[in-house]
């Protein structure tokens, strides 16, 4: 597993075998990343299941002003942690799961450019998580939610859907925030 464009392009991730993590194939990243790259300079980005970092190193590695990676398994955290060594740009690594990382970022009124959720499959929960971001203020105006989800049915009344795309048994679905 490696990062696939900008700065850090070629650069080696670790973890692409840890149990109970699903990274993303390349060309699957690579797409993402093509349809979210014009939102990544100087963005305030948050990878909320990080597991590796390799979604949140890319988005670094693509413009991202800052980068909260967040996740609660210790494993995936050791790696993650090392994975981000010989990263320069403004990060942090957020030991917490999803309910209590947002909650945080609503106390400290941190909001985001780009959300990044690639939950574990089997969790099929991309739909609340839309619900708290939303309900909670997390988002600038124009900023945007990317999903990568497998058997879920994902929709959200209060964002726009922007773009999407299915690469074999993987979607994509890219949100917009527009509050006006």
């Amino acid at each position: 597993m490696r990062v696939i464009s900008g700065i850090y392009k070629g650069k080696n991730l670790a973890g692409f075998d840890i149990d109970g993590t699903r990274p993303t194939m390349d060309r699957v990243k690579e797409s993402m990343f093509a349809m979210i790259q014009n939102y990544l300079e100087e963005s305030i980005c948050l990878d909320l299941f990080a597991g590796s970092g390799s979604l949140g190193i890319e988005a670094i590695s693509n413009g991202a002003k800052t980068t909260y990676f967040v996740d609660n398994g210790v494993e995936v955290l050791k790696i993650l942690k090392n994975n981000l060594k010989g990263i320069k740009e403004d990060y942090k690594v957020l030991e917490l799961d999803y309910n209590k990382a947002l909650k945080y970022f609503k106390d400290n009124n941190i909001k985001f450019d780009v959300i990044i959720l690639d939950p574990p499959y089997h969790r099929l929960f991309i739909n609340k998580i839309l619900d708290l971001i939303v309900d909670n203020n997390l988002l600038n105006n124009n900023g945007i939610v990317i999903c990568e989800y497998e058997e879920e049915k994902v929709d959200n009344k209060s964002l726009k859907l922007l773009k999407e795309k299915k690469y074999g048994t993987k979607n994509v679905r890219v949100y917009i925030f527009d509050n006006n």
